[in-house]
């Protein structure tokens, strides 16, 4: 089994009811234990604003990216072919034992090594994972093995962060970046002896707008789901 992954670590000892220890983030003194019930084991709802927003932008066959513990996914593939990937051995796990039919332990940074072209109709990431990409560079380079993937008439959801949000400053391992639109987060996340470091650019929708120029999509709408928070809609041009 993977180690050192405390986040997937920990969410199978939860649904296992084996978690005895929290989940913790840390940036210097700053700390924050994570709720992995409410994060990760909530239901897709279709009936709410942003549920049918999202939904209305997806179809199948779909690729759910960092599907975490299948949540999403559940709640996809009664609609239509569902693929769900995670770099997580133990997501992997968590989600098969919870009824997802096809989740794959595959790094979202090797869709071209994974996927055939045109495979996938949408694709979703739900969770500002996309932020991993590191860089301005490494979000073109992903949004380009992304438009590999899907279809010509292909569409996708992407959730990140927004730096040009006054709350976005307040997340823990907040780094400010004097350009506009950008910023970055680093922080520890630890669980029993697991650690690993994270480190996530933040870009701004405009931002995104740019990256994307390129690589065959354009962002077609935007829906701010938080203070801080926000979900692109993309699609093939």
């Amino acid at each position: 089994m993977t180690r050192d992954d405390p986040l997937g670590h920990a969410i199978r000892d939860h649904y296992h009811g084996e978690q005895d220890e929290p989940l913790i983030d840390h940036d210097g003194t700053e700390t924050r234990e994570q709720p992995i019930k409410r994060f990760y084991f909530g239901e897709f709802d279709p009936e709410s604003d942003a549920g049918a927003w999202d939904a209305s932008w997806l179809d199948g066959p779909l690729l759910d990216i960092g599907a975490g513990a299948g949540r999403d996914t559940l709640y996809f593939q009664e609609q239509f072919e569902t693929v769900a990937i995670e770099i997580s051995e133990y997501l992997v796990e968590t989600m098969r034992d919870r009824g997802v039919r096809d989740a794959r332990h595959v790094d979202m940074f090797t869709l071209r090594e994974n996927f055939a072209r045109d495979r996938f109709q949408s694709a979703y990431t739900f969770g500002t994972q996309v932020g991993l990409t590191k860089s301005m560079h490494g979000l073109r380079q992903f949004l380009g093995d992304l438009a590999y993937i899907t279809s010509a008439d292909g569409t996708a959801l992407l959730h990140g962060y927004n730096p040009e949000r006054e709350a976005t400053t307040e997340i823990v391992g907040y780094r400010d970046d004097p350009t506009p639109g950008l910023a970055y987060r680093v922080y520890h996340t630890t669980y029993k002896t697991d650690r690993e470091t994270l480190l996530f650019r933040l870009f701004s929708p405009d931002r995104l707008r740019e990256a994307a120029m390129g690589t065959g999509w354009e962002v077609a709408e935007v829906r701010h789901g938080s203070e801080c928070t926000y979900t692109a809609a993309l699609r093939k041009i």
